[in-house]
């Protein structure tokens, strides 16, 4: 071949090869420019949970997932909250899981000591102070999650194999941002800064915190930048979606859960304070200090689908019923986004 058809040849091949790249990039764009364009009505939707968000003061995470569009919305979803009660979510997820695999039984009976005795919500501590009290496995899960009793919670925390277990189950189940640390009961003594009284028992609990000065337990706690037993609100949310879809748990284990966090007597103020009545809501919520968190699935009217959200508040000052009113403000905000968007815009 001559040096001149030989550089047309190579010419030609390489317009050829300029065309199909073009080609390609042609038939690519409009599916990448679809979903990197963000939804302005999702940007309105976040700069209105920002506005909620002042409110509750201190700082505010949420997130929120349509999880029948995939749609989702954040303020702060990659900050991490201290969990408070919420983290009985994850503690019941690793519990039901070894329900699935075998290792535990829904009415294997649990004999309480006044070891296991915990202070703060509930009921446990209060009413079964005496050795001989026995309950279920069912017991205790209705009992940590309807009313937040930490006695059963840690209980379970026990039986789940630990802190360390809950975990890694999350990290199983590809959830990053979420880690469970410690019995509620360490939780409590950390935050007040008091020391735990070894052996332990309620009674030597409550003596230490009557003598901690009101000074010293506020310079104690330290809460907020404690990296244990905490999680993103995007995390939590991933959490929610897997138990939702049944990735979690088997279908049985799944509908149990979801029927006794239905059933949560606490927090009528916060997720469901300002949603229209017998909206159903399974969730959870969690209060300590300045921290006030709810975190469940909303079910929507009208066939309109189901929302994952968790909102979590820290370092507020306000009182609670002011942080639930934030919490309630933004919760109908996503609520009414959704039943009335319910697929994105075409």
């Amino acid at each position: 071949m001559s040096k001149g058809l030989r550089s047309l040849a190579i010419s030609s091949w390489r317009a050829a090869v300029w065309v199909t790249i073009g080609l390609l990039a042609w038939a690519i764009a409009p599916a990448q420019s679809q979903t990197a364009v963000a939804d302005p009505a999702l940007a309105r939707l976040e700069r209105e949970i920002a506005r909620l968000a002042e409110i509750a003061g201190g700082i505010v995470g949420v997130a929120a997932l349509h999880l029948e569009s995939g749609r989702r919305v954040s303020l702060n979803g990659g900050e991490r909250f201290p969990m408070a009660s919420t983290y009985k979510v994850p503690i019941a997820v690793q519990v039901l899981t070894k329900v699935d695999r075998g290792e535990l039984t829904l009415d294997h009976m649990v004999a309480l000591e006044p070891t296991d005795l915990s202070p703060g919500s509930g009921t446990l501590s209060d009413l079964f102070n005496k050795p001989g009290v026995m309950l279920s496995v069912r017991n205790l899960l209705e009992l940590m999650l309807l009313i937040s009793d930490n006695t059963a919670t840690d209980v379970l925390l026990r039986l789940a194999g630990g802190a360390e277990a809950v975990t890694a189950r999350m990290r199983e189940l590809g959830i990053e941002g979420l880690r469970v640390d410690r019995p509620t009961k360490q939780v409590i003594v950390d935050w007040m800064g008091i020391a735990e009284p070894a052996p332990w028992s309620l009674e030597r609990f409550q003596g230490l915190a009557r003598a901690v000065a009101l000074q010293d337990r506020q310079a104690a706690r330290r809460f907020d930048a404690d990296p244990r037993d905490t999680a993103t609100p995007e995390a939590m949310v991933a959490l929610l979606e897997q138990i939702y879809r049944g990735r979690a748990l088997k279908r049985e284990t799944t509908e149990l859960l979801l029927d006794i966090m239905r059933r949560c007597r606490t927090g009528e103020a916060r997720l469901k304070g300002m949603l229209p009545p017998g909206t159903e809501v399974a969730h959870k919520t969690g209060t300590i200090g300045g921290t006030t968190n709810d975190v469940g699935i909303l079910t929507l009217p009208a066939d309109a689908g189901h929302v994952a959200i968790a909102v979590f508040v820290k370092s507020s000052q306000k009182d609670v019923p002011t942080r639930e009113r934030a919490i309630a403000e933004i919760a109908r905000a996503i609520h009414d986004f959704f039943l009335f968007h319910p697929a994105p815009a075409r």
